[in-house]
């Protein structure tokens, strides 16, 4: 394979930012910089340039593989501010392979001996590969301090500790991006009753969702706090407004599209082999009398 000059990244904005009305790709939110909301963006046009982002997605994934490149993305905000969907848009039409997606479940007694960090290493990312963390290490700055699953001095030791750590993560070769999805205390309110109400969403209920509403500004306090220990030049975080769930998605694949330089890989062209029939047979009723799914649809 080799690459065709192109700036990738820099031709997408500028293509993206014809496709869509002015007054839509003003800014990364869904309020504008004089502070009018912006109309609701229609499912065919999301759709649209989704799969144009997309394209380009599967586009950096080559560049990435031919490159050897590795990648962890960090998504954190507060509970019901997008990630999942977010995290789905990104992977969608990619190779889980290169697109890895890690969302740990709660320690167990023997991580929780470990060095806090040790068991996310475990899943750092080779040689042509990206890491997306679905919640990372960032817990203990979040959830875990507030809901009181870690002491102040485990707190306070973790975001003294983080920014050195993630600075001989960059220094190592590895491109760190950090994103915070930011969403209103209404639009997390219509979320969670959501969740409560269609049965389609109540898994996404946790023991400590609920909670997470009263103690909104707990939270508010724990997201400032780890922002302006972690928030550095090394290693910035990235704020993205999500209470438009199709914009959030938009920017954030748009801007990682920036951040990781890449062009288009040339293909080689495929052609596809006919059916060699020698030894031919009737391969369908050698299956007769095997059980079948039905097929009510």
């Amino acid at each position: 394979m080799e690459a065709t000059p192109r700036t990738a990244a820099d031709k997408n904005n500028r293509r993206a930012k014809t496709r869509l009305s002015p007054r839509r790709a003003a800014s990364p939110g869904s309020i504008t910089k004089n502070n009018d909301v912006k109309p609701k963006l229609k499912r065919k046009e999301y759709r649209k340039e989704l799969r144009r982002l997309q394209a380009e997605l599967c586009n950096l994934q080559e560049w990435v593989k031919f490159k050897g490149l590795r990648v962890i993305v960090v998504l954190e905000g507060r509970d019901a501010a997008g990630k999942g969907g977010t995290i789905k848009a990104i992977t969608e039409r990619v190779s889980p392979r290169v697109f890895r997606v890690m969302a740990l479940p709660i320690p167990s007694s023997r991580e929780k001996s470990q060095l806090y960090i040790q068991r996310y290493i475990a899943h750092f990312p080779a040689a042509g590969e990206i890491v997306i963390f679905d919640r990372s290490w960032y817990n203990r700055a979040g959830v875990e301090y507030v809901m009181g699953f870690c002491g102040k001095a485990e707190h306070r030791r973790f975001l003294e500790l983080c920014p050195e750590v993630e600075k001989i993560i960059v220094e190592n070769g590895v491109q760190l991006i950090k994103y915070w999805l930011e969403v209103s205390n209404e639009e997390q309110k219509r979320r969670f009753e959501a969740r409560i109400t269609d049965p389609l969403r109540q898994w996404k209920l946790s023991p400590t969702d609920l909670p997470s509403r009263s103690r909104w500004y707990d939270y508010s306090r724990a997201r400032d706090t780890m922002l302006q220990a972690t928030d550095t030049k090394t290693s910035p975080w990235y704020i993205l407004r999500s209470d438009d769930k199709r914009r959030a998605r938009l920017n954030c694949i748009a801007h990682l599209l920036s951040l990781i330089p890449y062009e288009k890989m040339q293909r080689e062209r495929v052609r596809l082999l006919e059916r060699n029939n020698a030894g031919a047979y009737d391969d369908q009723d050698t299956l007769k009398g095997r059980n079948f799914v039905p097929e009510k649809y």
